[in-house]
């Protein structure tokens, strides 16, 4: 990581805030974001470096086991879903599969979409227990129109007015590198704003109202979880354990695998012995090596939260109205698809970074099961196909027969867009431990997978993979 002091010293004496606080104000940005977003360009301007170091952390040895606290045939306790509200993080627009809409909008199995299930998970809640679980969607600019569009058919079951799901992320200025000013770009000046990262949580939540209302109507707990995480839904064992331990703050973490290496992972902070969440961006050079190292920092974040919303308003109290989270700074180009456009700084945080705000904040260990992203099209044809089930509540579930253990799916480049799936076909992966797929191939309607197997194809054509049993094999087209 770079140190920031060259600029940032330097901007410090051109520049004071004013022009960013005249800018957001203009743009209606609410009191809370803009003082949030003062905080942490003032840490960016004292050019200290923003890294979290090997030698001053210990690692987490054991946390709580779901299974310690709960048991699978548990139900849900219909005052402390009256207490509830559901937050989805849905400002993301998946372009790194190729689309331009909210990805909650992308069909995920069985002619439903991320937003259709989740909806049905919240609609299954009300009507099984009785109790009005609250709802919130955090929608960046980006996604609100789309996804209010898709919610208009659920109108029927409170789902669809906008003043009763939406909190809205904020925007924040992209800062000048040369200047440490307000970046001014004429050609496109939407591109003078950016994302805050997931933990514009708190300010949006208390910026907006949202905060005082929830609190204002007897809800006390917040679940926050990802919209493309299917396997994060409300968790009855998990809701009572958080109400009874009277905890602000509780993180779900699962155990990390290889391929979770580079994700955030736990630690306690040697000077006070706290928990903290340390990303890879907050990672010298000279510590990666530790930071992947999956046997010493053994949990990582799912980013599945639950939060005391009384606390949340105490501490915002205490702090200024501001959570004090570490920031990420990133430094880009104002244009992102044009390199030689002025270099900028864009500041981040991150949501589960708040777990080192709260005195007696904890997380618990739980299963694989629970955190089911979607991030690439090998996820989403894997989550298409027969591995996975839809239960009566609305869960996309793995099929008992596969233990809890997900087929691991390596696409070609070919296979990158979510338009690539279209036609392709989906074998059968019920039995499946790991299928690798290889140039352009189309499957017939009776494929079966079982065990390991490898498919390629390196003729320039598409092949058809003809219908029948695969197991344990290499197979060349």
């Amino acid at each position: 990581m770079t140190c920031w002091s060259e600029y940032a010293m330097e901007g410090l004496q051109m520049s004071s805030f004013t022009p960013f606080r005249e800018k957001m104000e203009q743009a209606g940005v609410s009191e809370a974001a803009i003082l949030s977003f003062e905080r942490n360009y003032a840490i960016l301007c004292e050019g200290n470096s923003t890294d979290i170091s090997e030698e001053s952390i210990d690692p987490v040895i054991k946390l709580p086991e779901l299974d310690e606290f709960s048991n699978d045939g548990e139900e849900f306790d219909p005052a402390l879903l009256a207490q509830t509200v559901v937050i989805k993080l849905n400002g993301g627009l998946g372009t790194s599969m190729g689309l331009q809409k909210a990805k909650s909008l992308l069909e995920v199995k069985d002619g439903s979409t991320f937003l259709d299930v989740i909806v049905d998970q919240v609609s299954y809640l009300r009507d099984s227990t009785g109790a009005q679980v609250k709802f919130l969607l955090m929608n960046s600019f980006s996604t609100s129109e789309d996804t209010l569009e898709h919610l208009a058919q659920y109108a029927d079951r409170g789902l669809a007015a906008k003043e009763e799901v939406e909190l809205h992320q904020n925007q924040i200025p992209k800062i000048d590198a040369d200047s440490m000013g307000p970046v001014e770009f004429s050609e496109n000046p939407s591109l003078e704003w950016c994302p805050p990262g997931h933990g514009d949580l708190y300010p949006a939540i208390a910026g907006s109202g949202w905060l005082d209302k929830l609190l204002a109507d007897g809800v006390k707990y917040a679940f926050v979880s990802n919209s493309d995480n299917l396997g994060a839904v409300l968790h009855p064992g998990i809701l009572r354990y958080f109400a009874e331990s009277t905890k602000p703050f509780l993180m779900e973490a699962t155990r990390r695998t290889e391929v979770d290496k580079k994700g955030g992972h736990l630690a306690i902070r040697k000077a006070d012995q706290q928990l903290l969440l340390r990303e890879v961006a907050q990672t010298a050079d000279s510590d990666l090596i530790e930071f992947q190292n999956i046997e010493k920092h053994q949990y990582f974040n799912t980013n599945s939260l639950w939060v005391n919303l009384e606390a949340l308003k105490s501490e915002l109290d205490a702090q200024g109205g501001v959570l004090p989270l570490p920031v990420i700074i990133n430094k880009k180009t104002v244009d992102p698809r044009n390199k030689k456009s002025k270099s900028v700084y864009q500041l981040e945080t991150a949501m589960g970074a708040a777990i080192e705000c709260f005195k007696r904040a904890d997380a618990i260990c739980v299963p694989r099961s629970r955190f089911a992203p979607v991030k690439t099209t090998a996820d989403l044809f894997t989550l298409r196909s027969d591995a996975y089930e839809t239960t009566e509540d609305g869960r996309i579930v793995l099929v008992k027969e596969r233990d809890g253990k997900p087929p691991v799916v390596s696409l070609s480049d070919e296979y990158k867009l979510v338009d690539s799936l279209e036609g392709l076909g989906i074998p059968s992966l019920k039995g499946a431990t790991k299928l690798s797929l290889s140039g352009p191939v189309r499957f017939a309607d009776m494929v079966e997978i079982r065990g390991t197997v490898s498919i390629s194809n390196e003729k320039p054509g598409t092949s058809w993979i003809a219908n029948g049993l695969y197991r344990d094999e290499d197979v060349v087209l």
